[in-house]
C-alpha cells in the first residue's frame, strides 16, 4: 500500500492544493512549506532566508551532500549552511516517511524516497495558459505578474530538483504518475490519485 505520496510540480498547476486537499481526504498529514519552516527552526535561521539558499543553490555540493551524508561519512558541524539545510530536510522527510500516512509537497522528496515501495511519486503540471490564468486567479496577479513569477519559480524548482537528485525534473521515468491538472481538473486528479492508494491495499 501507498503510505506515501510525494508531489513535484510546476508553478500554478495546482499541485499545492492537490497536496493539500489529497491528504485532507486520505487522513495523512502534509508536509510542505512546513519541512522548511521546521528545518529552519532547527538550524536557527529565519525560513524566508534559508528559502532563498535553498532555491538558489547551485546544487553540486548538496547532491555530493546527499550521497555522502547517507553514508555517515561527513562532519554535519563544517558543513555549509545550504548543506546543513538539505541534511535537515532529508531527516524531516525521512522521519516523516518511516511513520507513514503522509503527503509530501516538493523537496525532492520522491528522490529522497526512492528505494521506498510504499511511496508513490507524483508530478502535476498543466499547459502554459492555464497554469497563467490560475495564477492570475488565485494569487490575484496580471497576466505579466504571473507570467514572470511563473518563469522565476519553475527556474527556481527545476533547479533546485535537478541539482539535488540529478534526476530531470518532470520527467516521467522518475514518477509513477504524470497528471495534466489543466485538462483533467483538480478534482479528478484527487479523485485518481485517491483510487490509487486504495487499490494499492
Amino acid at each position: 500500500m501507498y503510505h506515501i505520496i510525494t508531489i513535484e510540480r510546476s508553478y500554478g498547476s495546482g499541485g499545492n492544493e492537490i497536496g493539500k486537499r489529497l491528504a485532507e481526504k486520505l487522513g495523512y498529514k502534509l508536509f510542505d512549506r512546513n519541512i522548511l519552516i521546521e528545518a529552519a527552526q532547527n538550524l536557527n535561521t529565519p525560513p524566508m532566508y534559508i528559502e532563498n539558499l535553498e532555491e538558489s543553490s547551485s546544487g553540486s555540493l548538496i547532491f555530493n551532500l546527499s550521497k555522502s551524508y547517507s553514508k555517515g561519512n561527513m562532519d554535519e558541524k563544517s558543513l555549509p549552511l545550504a548543506e546543513k539545510l538539505f541534511a535537515e530536510e532529508k531527516r524531516i522527510i525521512e522521519k516523516a516517511a518511516d511513520e507513514g500516512g503522509c503527503v509530501i509537497v516538493g523537496r525532492g522528496a520522491g528522490y529522497i524516497l526512492k528505494d521506498r515501495e510504499d511511496c508513490l511519486r507524483v508530478f502535476v503540471h498543466a499547459e502554459r495558459e492555464k497554469r497563467i490564468h490560475r495564477a492570475m486567479e488565485k494569487e490575484h496577479m496580471s497576466q505579466t505578474e504571473a507570467e514572470n513569477a511563473m518563469k522565476k519559480f519553475d527556474k527556481r524548482r527545476k533547479g533546485f530538483y535537478n541539482s539535488v537528485t540529478k534526476w530531470e525534473w518532470g520527467n516521467p521515468q522518475y514518477f509513477e504518475l504524470c497528471l495534466d491538472s489543466g485538462k483533467l481538473g483538480i478534482d479528478l486528479c484527487i479523485k485518481l490519485l485517491t483510487g490509487v492508494v486504495s487499490a494499492s491495499e
